[in-house]
């Protein structure tokens, strides 16, 4: 199997019995274990502390916890003051609510300031499933990528999740991490390398000499997606190369342009608006410095509904079978 053994990923990755954990698992591990290195890493909520997994946390460090209750513009507000005044704040909120509710906050307070408020936005994509659209981020990457000064991190398992935390905890900037609900298959390991900023190969042909059909960037827990239609054109023949984008911003623009070099062709997979989204950015950076055939999936231009995970991702052309029609659409105009 050509998964990239540099990058020490799951050994059950592919099967059966392969872990499931949610994101906010490794969020609030994470947390813990920030607060535990600086006394300065302060969490704020807005009412939502067992939902996005604060509670081990407020535990463990309750003087260093503050419940806003349900007011994310004063979440944000608060957090940049106790920023300014050396604090580490993380705060918690579904994404449709922050940076949903409060932009304008997080624009003023946090980015143009440059104070370093980690914002956690929760219950992402369309696998929110039954809660529907008003409680599905689906445009989330777009406002936050925008920001200057704002970092936006899109992690695809709890252990990366937990990996983020920590070293957003460390950055000294504005950063948005974007968690989704659902458990989802844990694809990396506690020894995989991870840097902010930097994109990772973690499926590739076992001859790095060979030619290579088509590159896919995933980002999210849709990385496993990605990694599953990688191994079927595997068996059909198809050399593939599958990059984790999980720091969407800074881009890590050499890895893509790098990628899109050997490939000549290039898919994008996340769960989010296609517009303004990963895939936006992967093609604003190739378009300027490398052009080739790109496909997207990912939402289009369209608001979710209620709904089984599998049913929306199925209905809005997001799963397997559709990143699989992407690629072959992908070679037939690289030709």
């Amino acid at each position: 199997m050509p998964i990239n053994p540099d990058q020490k990923l799951n050994h059950k990755l592919f099967d059966k019995t392969a872990e499931q954990v949610t994101m906010r698992q490794g969020f609030g591990d994470g947390l813990v274990l920030s607060g535990t290195a600086d006394k300065n890493v302060v969490a704020l909520c807005a009412d939502l502390t067992e939902s996005v997994f604060m509670r081990s946390f407020k535990d463990k460090y309750s003087e260093r916890f503050i419940e806003v209750g349900v007011a994310e513009q004063n979440l944000v507000t608060v957090a940049s003051g106790m920023a300014a005044m050396k604090k580490i704040p993380f705060i918690g909120s579904y994404a449709v609510f922050s940076p949903g509710r409060n932009w304008e906050q997080i624009r003023t307070t946090v980015c143009l300031n440059d104070v370093p408020v980690k914002v956690i936005g929760f219950h992402t994509g369309v696998s929110v499933g039954p809660d529907g659209a008003s409680h599905q981020a689906l445009e989330d990457m777009a406002l936050m990528r925008v920001l200057p000064n704002m970092i936006v991190i899109s992690p695809c398992d709890s252990i990366e999740a937990r990996k983020a935390v920590v070293a957003a905890a460390k950055n000294g900037k504005p950063t948005y991490i974007r968690l989704s609900r659902e458990k989802t298959t844990v694809i990396t390991s506690d020894h995989t390398p991870f840097e902010i900023g930097k994109a990772s190969i973690v499926f590739q042909p076992k001859l790095r000499s060979v030619k290579v059909d088509v590159g896919i960037i995933a980002t999210g827990s849709f990385l496993f997606k990605a990694l599953n239609v990688a191994k079927q054109l595997e068996s059909e023949g198809k050399k593939v190369i599958v990059m984790n984008l999980a720091t969407i911003k800074p881009l890590d623009e050499h890895a893509v342009i790098s990628l899109a070099q050997s490939a000549g062709a290039i898919i994008t997979v996340e769960e989010h608006q296609i517009a303004g989204g990963m895939g936006s950015a992967v093609a604003e950076c190739l378009a300027k410095n490398h052009p080739v055939p790109i496909e997207f999936v990912g939402m289009k231009d369209h608001f979710g509904q209620s709904g089984t995970s599998d049913e929306l991702i199925e209905y809005y052309e997001m799963g397997e079978k559709h990143i699989y029609a992407a690629v072959h659409k992908a070679i037939l105009r690289k030709r």
